[in-house]
């Protein structure tokens, strides 16, 4: 009988690799919750709402989530009757959890070394916030008190605790650009406002190419790329900006472009029939246009109107005596020339040179009239 050398076995040992798991098992300890009790793991969807994707029920203190992921996600744990949430990172691999029945939040996770990476980063954030919350604690205090000082001492202490908080984050990405925490975390802060656009962009240009194409990836670049042209869009209609050319539909169902009908002076008109402001300053906007119409004014109003309420639209048009040119896509908040203008309210006004510059925006009453006559007089 043949005997492999000592040495050669322990090479085999040594070089096989345990198969990484094609599927997901969470088990969780639950000591405390009562059984029929319902859990869920939820995912935010694209509207950041948190929805579910599974459901299981507790049984001898325990229960257990199983299945398939494509690719790490973050989800939360959501259990009938308890407050809050736990996050983890859902990957193929077990998964051991142990419920704190007095904060679902406190809850230990461990398994998977994405998840483990993420919940390591979960803590430090959770130290940081808890310190910041001590600081804003004491500060009340403080100025209950009348102690000035220290409520400006507080207010730098509070400032910096702060921006630890919100580093955290982009100081993890720096150090771990092949790591999937790093797309989710880029993820999370796209959806919180804290930092600049400079600073997500810099983080993303920092990952691995594979995470950049991941599900998190890919729409954190979609918001860059989208924010980025809300920014170019918004230089430009800014007064000194070459107001951006666009065409859209008029009553009778032709396309009429910008470009096709300015005059020595353009007046872009934001509105709808539904807009009482808006009704309210159309006599205004008419005693303008008969008197600065022969000297080169022009108006083309664009209508914020409902789908299907299109006849309200031109029974507007003719009882306000709108008598200039008027297009509607008929979409509401949609209707895209809006969105191109970046327009969040109406009425509002962009007041065009000859050469088609911004020279004024959202002037109403005298102070609109007083701008033609400025300009044509």
């Amino acid at each position: 009988m043949r005997y492999l050398p000592i040495f050669f076995l322990t090479f085999i040992l040594l070089n096989c690799e345990t198969p990484k798991k094609d599927s997901v098992f969470i088990n969780v300890q639950a000591p405390g919750v009562y059984n029929g009790m319902r859990a869920y793991l939820k995912v935010a969807n694209e509207r950041s709402q948190l929805v579910n994707v599974d459901t299981a029920i507790v049984l001898d203190e325990k229960f257990y989530f199983d299945g398939k992921r494509t690719e790490p996600r973050l989800e939360y744990l959501f259990i009938d009757g308890f407050q809050g949430n736990l996050p983890l990172i859902v990957e193929n691999g077990d998964i051991e959890i142990l419920i704190n029945k007095d904060s679902l939040h406190a809850s230990k996770v461990k398994g998977t070394e994405t998840n483990q990476t993420y919940q390591t980063h979960l803590n430090k954030e959770k130290r940081l916030t808890a310190n910041l919350k001590k600081l804003f604690t004491a500060q009340q205090v403080a100025r209950q008190n009348n102690d000035l000082r220290t409520v400006n001492n507080l207010s730098n202490d509070i400032n910096n605790a702060s921006d630890s908080l919100t580093n955290l984050s982009l100081r993890f990405i720096d150090s771990n650009k092949n790591s999937y925490v790093s797309a989710i975390l880029l993820n999370n802060i796209i959806t919180s406002n804290r930092v600049s656009l400079d600073s997500i962009e810099s983080g993303f240009n920092k990952l691995s190419e594979n995470l950049k194409t991941s599900t998190y990836g890919l729409k954190v670049n979609n918001f860059i790329v989208t924010q980025r042209r809300i920014l170019e869009q918004q230089k430009n209609i800014q007064i000194g900006g070459t107001a951006p050319n666009f065409k859209s539909k008029t009553p009778d169902g032709e396309d009429l472009a910008l470009n096709d009908i300015k005059g020595k002076v353009t007046i872009i008109d934001f509105w709808a029939s539904w807009c009482g402001p808006c009704r309210r300053e159309n006599p205004n906007v008419v005693k303008v246009y008969n008197k600065y119409h022969e000297k080169g004014l022009e108006i083309i109003s664009v209508s914020l109107d409902r789908e299907g309420q299109k006849e309200r639209w031109l029974k507007a048009i003719d009882d306000d005596k709108l008598n200039w040119y008027h297009v509607s896509n008929l979409k509401y908040w949609q209707d895209p020339v809006a969105q191109l203008y970046s327009v969040r309210s109406i009425p509002s006004t962009f007041i065009l040179d000859a050469d088609g510059k911004i020279i004024a925006k959202n002037l109403r009453g005298q102070a609109l009239e007083d701008k033609i006559a400025e300009i044509l007089n």
